[in-house]
């Protein structure tokens, strides 16, 4: 349909005798965050790969802003509006916080090309790099080594690497993912405030913080989504209560 920025149709992905992603079937509408949760084994990874590329489907389709892109490149995706974070944080470590992100937006831009030149030397480069720092909370940090940064702050370091190409739709592996409380508590602050400014599409698996962000909510289990609505009424679905029958990380 025109109004959903992804659409996924029919998708399958064997590997082996394992079935990761079996006819599935998914919609996300512009604005706000779609959030993709399940047990383990569920396929929201390897459905995240599909999307950005990185897998290739056996059979189905891929469609991004009504083009279907299932045939692109990863890069060809990216430049199309597609930015992802990744379980583990893939981030320059031997490179500030700034240059990390003034990388990134220089490869998205192509506004230089003189790699002889340090590219925090370019004003342009250099200014967005900050704006975007500080819209993932480390505007004090950007002339530090990304070494040095605790986990959570290189987790956010790689969703300003993502915020970097200007993304249309951004998809978040398990942002949270190894972070206590206070940590986990900033980030879902971050996410809160990128949501208003682009489409987010998240797998994570802290229920507190899914319910807290999500505008729709879709369940995968066994490569299939079985649900998909607002948060309420995921709560409140009967065959999401069997799938996650005796898991204590719904809190239904």
């Amino acid at each position: 349909m025109a109004d959903h920025l992804l659409e996924v149709r029919g998708l399958y992905k064997r590997f082996g005798g394992v079935v990761a992603t079996d006819q599935l079937d998914l919609a996300v509408a512009g604005g706000g965050v779609h959030a993709l949760i399940g047990p383990n084994g569920a396929g929201k990874t390897t459905l995240i790969a599909q999307i950005c590329g990185e897998v290739e489907p056996d059979s189905g389709q891929v469609l991004f802003a009504g083009r279907d892109i299932t045939g692109l490149p990863g890069h060809e995706r990216i430049a199309l509006g597609l930015g992802r974070s990744f379980q583990i944080t893939r981030i320059f470590r031997s490179l500030t916080a700034r240059d990390n992100v003034a990388l990134a937006v220089q490869a998205r831009s192509g506004s230089s090309m003189r790699f002889w030149r340090p590219v925090s030397a370019e004003r342009v480069l250099r200014d967005e790099a900050e704006a975007i720092l500080a819209e993932v909370g480390l505007a004090e940090s950007g002339g530090r080594p990304a070494a040095s940064l605790s986990h959570a702050d290189q987790r956010r370091l790689e969703v300003a690497l993502a915020l970097a190409s200007r993304p249309r739709l951004l998809l978040l592996d398990e942002p949270l993912a190894g972070m206590g409380a206070e940590d986990a508590q900033a980030m879902v602050g971050v996410i809160g405030q990128l949501k208003r400014q682009t489409t987010i599409l998240m797998v994570e698996h802290d229920m507190d913080a899914v319910f807290r962000l999500a505008d729709v909510i879709s369940v995968l289990v066994g490569g299939r989504v079985i649900a998909s609505g607002a948060p309420q009424a995921i709560r409140d679905d009967p065959e999401v209560r069997r799938a996650y029958l005796g898991e204590d990380e719904l809190a239904l």
